[in-house]
Formats: structure tokens, C-alpha cells, sequence
């Protein structure tokens, strides 16, 4: 073949492909020619209704109300009343102006689309403006839904919604640009399900842009499909009695149910007021400049000691590697001394067994109980001991994430060999460098929801479900993830003495939680101090009831609130009795509840002051 030839045929070639393609765009393919014509075309986001977010009785913990986008097109506008404009919404002419100024140095990108002038104004304005719609041309409404709240309480565990941002946007390609998306808490957890569809109206202009009808009879158009109603396992009502009691407070209040591991409050406090909710944006700025936080969800987020309730971990522990017994017996003067180490306790009859041990909180008792299991002569070295020590530990959900449902949950911290070697040189440490650990103290971090869960596991004598927060349906089956039995390395026959000590620590005589008896309840209970260098210690206490039949287990975590009986036994006691009871029993129990809800506690808690 000539050299002629060969450029004739590679000429023919393309002039083929090209054909080929053009005429794929221009008559397979009606999409190219609708999308080539966009200009023409004007297409009308229909936002769809989010989810409703509802307690485990059904009751409507987050709603929606219609709202609507006041929407302009700038090549479109012509001169208007801008004085009647601004009545109608409450703003000003320099907004105004500033709006077009920014519709001017982008009129190229924007052409002859339209543009959201004031977001989410009210029924009310949006009817002043529809009556006078005339006198703007240009501008027109897009109706979308905003977030109500019908019961004051969840603000940090329902979370917020807000406009995507680009770096969200980038993560999230299926989002543009105008959309909304939850930000926390279960709107955020659960957005795929509440978003809902987005649906549109598609119509054609004229060669001047004005909307002239349907394009194509419709057939473009997409209805816009509703979120997903969301149950969750939350009790709305003993939400907000919870916050009631955590005002001017800091710290937590987790409750589960024992039987199925359901979340039935999850309170943090000082948290985010739900009237703030609707209007983050308006808010964002108070919200984050508050000293104490708000938007910190303490009840994942705050990884800090356990103090003495971690005792009930060490004693089952100790029972099942054979070093202790329920008759077992140790003396305590005033704490426990060797040498130079000294961990001191408070007056109580001496010797004790364990059960009294739990009941009076001895420290003492558990030195001795961490000496055994560490330097037990069956095991080579302190090493070896001290990684079985913490495969126990761990097998109770600590120093991991418990693969809850709640955003944001940390794993808190359980000490390895390796931080000890780096503390105090490999081989140069033994169970009396550790001591601390026996108390709960130490390199010891966990979360409220990490406590919760100890509890739950105890009053299920030695297994626990995943903590979640939202039911199955038959649509969304529950994964099963939250429906399977998390069993701890403890044999479940010695978590009864435990239960045993914790109901003594409540009834029995020397018991350290006699503030957290209800009237017809029988009460388990374990008082805790965690020791805080920053201030007062913390007030910690967790609990279940009834014992033989538990239907709710709690942890009440309040910092800088001194001994575990002043105010984490009575605010965790109060959440017992108004879930099981109903109501809070008239006379001591009501003075409890009033002494509670009156306390102030934001005065010690150091907090340092934000740089403006």
C-alpha cells in the first residue's frame, strides 16, 4: 500500500470514529443532548423529609418542620422594592448587597443557575414573601425540612445537622454542594438511613432564560424519597431526668440494659441544649468558646481511672487463677505497707473476707489480691503474669473499643510490659511498682460506657452484649454484632460472690453505697474515688437492679466530685429508681433528689480559659 494510500485509510478511520461518536451523542444518547442543552434546562432540587428519630416507647425524641431556601437567579433579577425585601426577612441592605456583589464577581460560573440567598427561613416569612413574589423577580423558595425537638434532653447523643463542607463533600461524593448531613451523635451514625432520596423538577427556558414549563412532559423529573424512621433504645424521659440531675455538673451517666446491652441513656454533661441544635450554626461559637466543653461527649470520649469499682475486676481475676477464695482473709491498718510503699484507706473493721472487702471498698485487700495473681509461682516472670493479668482485663472490654454504635468512642487504656519497661527499665519493676493497679489507679483509662458495661457483665454474671443505641426492625435487622454473648475469661460460677459484696456494699453493715438504697428495690452497688492530681478526686459508683433479675445497670462518673457516695451513688441510684419505679419515693428519696438537682459542682472543676 502507498504511502497515499495509508493516510487516506487512517483519514477514514478516524472520520468514522468521529461519526460513529456523534452520532451516539446526538440520537442513542438523549442524556448528552439534555446535558449539552443544560443551559436551557433548570433543574429544581426537591429535598426529601429526614427520618424521625424516636425513644424506645415510640415517643418522638426529633421531628422535622418545613422550612424554605429563598433561591435567586442573578441574570434574572430586574430592579426590585429592596427595602420591602428586607422587611419581609429582617436583614439589612448591606446583606443584600453583599450578596450580589458575590453573584457579580461569579456570574460567569453561575450563568443562569440559581443560587440560595437566606437558608432556612420560616413559614411565616416565606408566606409574607409568596404574597409579594412579583415584586422580585428572579428570586423563588425551595421547600426543605429542619430539624424540632420535641423533649429538652440528648443534645450530644442525637447530634446535629448542618451544610456539607467540601472536605465532607469529597469524602461523601453522592453530596453536593446546598445538602445537609448529620455531623454527630445519631445523625451522624445513622445518616445513611435518615437522608433520605433527593428527587428534582427539571424545566426549560426560553432564549431569556424564563421558565416556561416541564421539560419533556416530566419525564425527567424524580421523586424525592423520605429518610428512614429511626427507634432507638433510648428512654426519652429518663434521658432529660438524668440531665436534670447532671446540671452544673461535670462527668457522665451511662445506663444499659443487662439482658439485650441496650443503651437506655447516655448522658454528657455540661452537653449541647437541644434548642441549640436547630440553629448550629448560629451557636457554634458560644458551644465552643464554653470552658467546660459541651460538644465533648464525655460518656466515650473521657478516658480517666476507674478507681475502686475496678476492684470487682481484680477479685475475679484473683478467684479464677486460684490465688483467691470468698473466706480469704486480710488485715488492713489504716491501708497497706511494704517498705517504702504506702496505699492508705479508710477505718474499717480488720481482718475482712471478700465479700466485705467489696462492701467496704478496702484497699488494702486488693494489694494484696494484685500481689498474688502477679507473683504467682506459676508463672516464669512478672512478665508472663502481668500479660495474663491483662488478658483478663481486656476480655472485659477494657482498653478497646466495645464496638458500640455511639460516634467517636474511644478504647481508653490498659497498661502493657512495654509501658512499664519504658517506666522503669525491662526487668527493673514487680508487682509493688504496680500496686496502683490494684485500686484502679495508675496508667488505668476508661470510659464511662466502659464502666456501664462492667456492670452490665457482672449483673449478667460474666457476659456482656455490644452496647448499642438504635432497635432492629424488619428493614434494618440489628447486626449481629450486638446480639451475641461477649463472654470474659472469669468462669461464671465466682461472679456471685461478687454480686454478693455489691449487694452487702448497699444492705450489709460498713457498706459504703447505703445512700443508694430504694425503697423496693433490691440494690447492687460499688462506691469509687478516683484519685485526680488536677483537683478533687472523682465521684464514681456503679450499680444494677434488682439483684436477681436485672433490668437496668448504671454508671455515674462526676468529676471532681470527691467520694463515690456524695454524688455518683445518689445521681446513679435517683436513675434507677425513676426507670424501675417510675417515680421518686416521697420524703428522704424526693430531699435526695432536690439536694441532687440543686448541687454545683462547675466551681471544681478546673477548666482552662480559651484564647479569643
Amino acid at each position: 500500500m502507498s504511502k497515499r494510500n495509508t493516510i487516506l485509510l487512517v483519514l477514514f478511520v478516524i472520520f468514522l470514529a468521529i461519526a460513529i461518536r456523534l452520532f451516539t451523542i446526538q440520537i442513542i444518547d438523549k442524556q448528552y443532548s439534555e446535558t449539552a442543552g443544560n443551559n436551557a434546562l433548570k433543574y429544581v432540587t426537591i429535598y426529601p423529609a429526614r427520618g424521625r428519630i424516636l425513644d424506645r416507647y415510640g415517643n418522638t425524641i426529633v421531628e422535622n418542620k418545613i422550612t424554605y431556601d429563598i433561591m435567586v437567579s442573578p441574570r434574572l433579577v430586574e430592579p426590585f422594592d429592596t427595602l420591602a425585601l428586607c422587611e419581609i426577612f429582617g436583614i439589612d441592605r448591606a446583606f443584600v448587597r453583599e450578596r450580589f456583589e458575590q453573584y457579580h464577581a461569579n456570574a460567569r460560573k453561575i450563568g443562569y443557575g440559581s443560587m440560595p440567598f437566606i437558608k432556612q427561613v420560616s413559614s411565616e416569612q416565606y408566606n409574607a414573601f409568596a404574597e409579594r413574589e412579583f415584586l422580585f423577580p428572579g428570586f423563588d423558595a425551595i421547600a426543605r425540612t429542619a430539624r424540632v425537638y420535641p423533649i429538652n434532653a440528648g443534645g450530644n447523643l442525637i447530634g446535629y445537622v448542618s451544610e456539607v463542607d467540601r472536605d465532607y463533600i469529597e469524602k461523601h461524593p453522592d453530596y453536593r454542594a446546598g445538602d445537609y448531613a448529620g455531623k454527630t451523635g445519631i445523625e451522624r451514625a445513622y445518616e445513611h438511613r435518615l437522608s433520605g432520596e433527593k428527587g428534582y423538577t427539571v424545566y426549560y427556558r426560553d432564549a431569556r432564560g424564563r421558565i416556561k414549563g416541564h421539560y419533556d412532559n416530566g419525564s425527567l423529573d424524580k421523586e424525592a424519597v423520605a429518610g428512614s424512621d429511626i427507634t432507638t433504645t433510648i428512654d426519652a424521659e429518663l434521658q432529660a431526668f438524668g440531665e436534670r440531675l447532671m446540671k452544673n455538673k461535670v462527668g457522665s451517666v451511662v445506663a444499659i440494659e443487662p439482658s439485650t446491652g441496650e443503651i437506655l441513656t447516655l448522658i454528657s454533661s455540661p452537653g449541647i441544649d437541644v434548642s441549640q441544635l436547630a440553629e448550629i450554626n448560629k451557636y457554634y461559637k458560644e458551644i465552643s468558646d464554653n470552658p467546660y466543653n459541651p460538644m465533648f461527649n464525655r460518656t466515650v470520649q473521657s478516658a480517666q481511672p476507674p478507681g475502686s469499682v475496678f476492684k470487682l475486676v481484680n477479685g475475679l481475676i484473683g478467684l479464677q487463677e486460684g490465688v483467691l477464695r470468698r473466706e480469704t482473709r486480710y488485715p488492713c491498718a489504716r491501708g497497706y505497707t511494704n517498705g517504702k510503699v504506702h496505699v492508705g484507706c479508710h477505718g474499717h473493721p480488720s481482718p475482712i473476707n471478700l465479700t466485705q472487702s467489696i462492701a467496704m471498698s478496702c484497699n488494702a485487700y486488693y494489694c494484696y489480691v494484685l500481689r498474688n495473681i502477679l507473683d504467682n509461682r506459676k508463672y516464669d516472670n512478672i512478665e508472663e503474669s502481668f500479660n495474663k493479668w491483662r488478658d483478663y482485663v481486656t476480655s472485659f472490654g477494657f482498653g478497646r473499643k466495645l464496638g458500640s454504635d455511639v460516634p467517636y468512642e474511644l478504647g481508653g487504656n490498659v497498661p502493657t510490659v512495654n509501658t512499664y519497661n519504658k517506666l522503669h527499665g525491662k526487668g527493673r519493676w514487680k508487682s509493688l511498682s504496680i500496686i496502683s493497679l490494684s485500686i484502679g489507679q495508675g496508667e488505668l483509662g476508661c470510659t464511662p460506657l466502659h464502666l456501664a458495661n462492667l456492670s452490665a457483665t457482672i449483673a449478667n454474671r460474666g457476659f456482656f452484649y455490644t452496647p448499642h443505641m438504635i432497635k432492629g426492625t424488619e428493614e434494618f435487622p440489628l447486626d449481629s454484632v450486638y446480639t451475641e454473648r461477649n463472654y470474659t475469661m472469669v468462669d461464671p460460677k465466682f461472679f456471685p460472690y461478687i454480686v454478693e459484696g455489691m449487694n452487702m456494699s448497699v444492705y450489709g453493715e460498713g457498706g459504703t453505697s447505703h445512700v443508694a438504697q430504694v425503697p423496693g428495690v433490691n440494690m447492687c452497688g460499688k462506691t469509687g474515688t478516683a484519685q485526680n492530681p488536677h483537683g478533687d478526686d472523682h465521684s464514681v459508683f456503679i450499680c444494677f437492679a434488682p439483684k436477681d433479675d436485672p433490668k437496668i445497670a448504671v454508671a455515674a462518673y462526676i468529676e471532681n466530685g470527691g467520694f463515690g457516695a456524695t454524688w455518683a451513688a445518689p445521681i446513679a441510684s435517683l436513675i434507677v429508681e425513676k426507670y424501675l419505679n417510675g417515680e421518686i419515693a416521697d420524703g428522704a428519696r424526693k430531699d435526695l433528689e432536690t439536694r441532687v438537682r440543686n448541687g454545683y459542682l462547675l466551681n471544681k472543676v478546673p477548666v482552662k480559659k480559651r484564647r479569643k
